[in-house]
């Protein structure tokens, strides 16, 4: 089953240095955290601080490509997750037709933001994120769940570019 999410921060992870956004669902209950790159982070920052570019984007370009061959992305889906990495689908209409594109869930979710499409999670992918081991240490891996699970909504700055 799929649940719907959304945005809830963009930070940077205090024991990777990475990125990491923040998914969640309507009533706030299920979490989902997805590492990624500085330059996707940065993609969804602009994009949720409604900052315009002189020139298009990478995921600017997506979406002017899609909307050019009359296509329309009807939503995104973080569909799976093995070998701690997180794998999205970005599911389009194109001439009535059904299209599955494999995405990387950075570029989905940038791409969502950029067409106003919902993004989606697979129950599956929910609960197998809580048992993920994003860093090598045992240790530094339990002080990030004890970190995620303790995420206080106003303590979710603005991720620096």
């Amino acid at each position: 089953m799929q649940v719907e999410m959304s945005i809830k921060g963009l930070m940077v992870d205090p024991i990777t240095n990475m990125p990491i956004v923040i998914l969640h669902d309507a009533e706030g209950q299920r979490v989902l955290p997805i590492w990624m790159g500085v330059f996707e982070a940065n993609a969804i920052a602009l994009q949720i601080e409604n900052v315009s570019t002189p020139r298009p984007m990478t995921h600017d370009l997506l979406r002017n490509v899609i909307h050019d061959l009359k296509a329309d992305v009807h939503k995104v889906v973080v569909s799976d997750l093995k070998d701690n990495t997180f794998y999205a689908v970005i599911h389009l209409v194109a001439q009535g037709e059904p299209v599955a594109i494999d995405a990387r869930p950075s570029d989905a979710i940038a791409l969502a933001l950029r067409v106003r499409a919902p993004i989606f999670a697979e129950d599956a992918v929910i609960d197998r994120a809580k048992s993920l081991n994003i860093t090598p240490d045992k240790a530094d891996s339990e002080r990030l769940q004890k970190w995620l699970e303790a995420l206080d909504p106003d303590e979710m700055g603005k991720y620096k570019m």
